[in-house]
């Protein structure tokens, strides 16, 4: 079976994807566009990108694409600790470090390690850490350096020089498990962290109170809400759809019911799945 990811190699989105599936063909993908397209178009069964970190929030990239295509589903989530580290190639030295690359996200979750030791030299955002990392690796003749993951130095070569540059030590990701199936993924070697539902809704129409109307579904049923966000449908200023996740194992009657409910107030509810959280490790 193949299985997509956000690649490269050495992305901790790899690292997250080969203990969800050890036995299985990964393929790694560009962008987190091009894991969806390879789900949607039938190149791989499933992928795995990231959703959410603890510390720079909800990747919204994610979210824009579960609106887009409402043939994937979402089959499982994984959270993950993540550990940044800066790295060059040995043959450089940081002394004479001119850029840091990275993915965005984890210069964020680095800011106030790299504003404080490397304030004067440019940050710059890449595809993904892996990525960086490799382009270090392949520019040994120009002075600059990377934040990615231990696995990533490993594979291309690189001389860690800050280890742990993360911001805060409770920096975890999650990911989640993608398919055009409405299946839940199943797996007894890994600690389960809870179970959850997760729906996109759109109100049906901008009026006071709608999002009130929306909640008070699962308000008066006592369904507890772990996670609810918005994100702009990018038709005009104060439209949006709502990502919702309930707590807790699928219940027929109970959960059926409120996704009636919200259609007869004319709500568009696009059900993304009942599914478990897992544990993985760093």
């Amino acid at each position: 079976m193949k299985i997509a990811f956000l690649g490269p190699h050495a992305s901790f989105t790899q690292l997250a994807t080969a203990q969800l599936f050890p036995d299985d063909e990964i393929v790694p993908q560009a962008s987190i566009l091009d894991c969806f397209d390879a789900v949607e178009n039938g190149e791989v069964v499933k992928a795995v990108v990231p959703l959410e970190n603890s510390i720079e929030g909800t990747v919204s990239m994610t979210l824009d694409y579960l609106y887009k295509t409402p043939s994937i589903k979402i089959e499982a989530e994984a959270v993950m600790p993540i550990a940044h580290h800066l790295m060059i190639h040995p043959e450089n030295s940081i002394e004479n470090i001119e850029r840091i690359y990275s993915h965005p996200q984890a210069l964020a979750q680095s800011f106030h390690f790299l504003d404080t030791h490397y304030k004067e030299i440019p940050k710059q955002d890449f595809s993904s850490t892996a990525a960086a990392a490799k382009f270090v690796s392949e520019n040994p003749e120009t002075p600059i350096a990377a934040v990615a993951n231990q696995y990533a130095a490993n594979l291309y070569g690189l001389k860690i020089v800050n280890r742990n540059i993360q911001d805060f030590e409770q920096n975890h990701t999650r990911f989640i498990i993608i398919s055009k199936e409405q299946n839940q993924y199943q797996n007894d070697q890994l600690e389960t962290l809870g179970e959850k539902s997760g729906m996109l809704i759109t109100l049906p129409e901008d009026h006071p109170g709608g999002l009130h109307q929306v909640l008070s579904v699962f308000a008066w049923r006592k369904m507890n809400l772990s996670k609810i966000e918005s994100r702009t449908l990018k038709t005009g200023l104060g439209n949006y759809f709502f990502f919702i996740n309930v707590e807790g194992p699928w219940k027929e009657v109970l959960h059926e019911n409120a996704l009636k409910e919200l259609e007869s107030i004319n709500a568009n509810v696009d059900f993304l799945g009942n599914y478990k959280e897992f544990l993985l490790e760093s």
